[in-house]
């Protein structure tokens, strides 16, 4: 069985009010009694893509002097930029392909892949990426014998009936579509960027949109303004388990 902590968007940006949001989630996932396996941080890690705000969340998440409690895998999202994302946040050289990276964990995998298109809010699993994925699935032992995958990026595939999210989800989601159909191991899907914690299906796979740390998304029906930044910090739990089912839950972090 595999446990997953999910945050997404925490648009570190300098200001105290996003420094404390993000430290909030932090202390509460640092001090759990039972740590999960890894925790899963889905892009818009920073707000403007600055060194100094991957500096900020390298420090924040234990990822520069390597005090988290467990494996911290993230990806980027629309706000993210590649080089210095590469370079302050993960400690490596700088470079402007996507960014993407496998792990195997106890009980299944995660690939974190990278749907960010530079200059753009709407997203793609470019050609690299896809083949990237290919590539990591042949390459993870057993994962067509049993091993279930999951694959996390930033921007959901489907409409989340909100103009914001629905105005630059992924592009071209019948290819994401094709590729799991292809690949039985691949048992759900886990995304960000919306800003609001949803459940729905996707190529008869789960989808699970994690809650945004900076502020939430206030859906049509629940009033006009779109961004509630009095919203309490989102925190998703995923569980995989040996069959392959996965079970999500969510927490509101005061």
């Amino acid at each position: 069985m595999l446990v997953l902590a999910h945050v997404s968007d925490l648009h570190l940006d300098g200001t105290a009010r996003a420094t404390e949001r993000a430290r909030r989630v932090r202390d509460r996932l640092w001090e759990l009694p039972r740590r999960p396996d890894a925790l899963l941080v889905t892009g818009d890690i920073a707000d403007h893509g600055t060194e100094a705000e991957y500096e900020e969340a390298a420090d924040l998440l234990g990822l520069r002097d390597g005090s988290a409690p467990f494996p911290v895998l993230t990806c980027p999202g629309n706000h993210d930029s590649r080089a210095p994302y590469r370079t302050a946040l993960l400690g490596r050289a700088a470079a402007d392909g996507p960014v993407n990276s496998a792990h195997v964990l106890p009980g299944g995998a995660v690939l974190m892949c990278d749907s960010s298109v530079p200059g753009r809010d709407d997203g793609e699993l470019d050609e690299e990426t896809y083949a990237w994925i290919e590539s990591a699935l042949d390459g993870l032992d057993g994962s067509e014998d049993g091993l279930p995958v999951l694959l996390a990026f930033h921007h959901p595939p489907v409409p989340l009936h909100h103009p914001l999210p629905d105005s630059c989800p992924l592009r071209d989601p019948d290819r994401l579509a094709a590729l799991l159909e292809r690949r039985p191991a691949i048992a759900g899907l886990i995304t960000g960027h919306a800003h609001t914690p949803a459940a729905t299906t996707f190529a008869g796979r789960p989808l699970v949109v994690g809650p945004g740390v900076t502020w939430t998304l206030r859906l049509p029906w629940e009033g006009e303004q779109i961004a509630d930044r009095d919203a309490p910090v989102g925190l998703a739990f995923h569980v995989l388990d040996d069959d392959g089912r996965l079970t999500s839950h969510f927490r509101a972090v005061t």
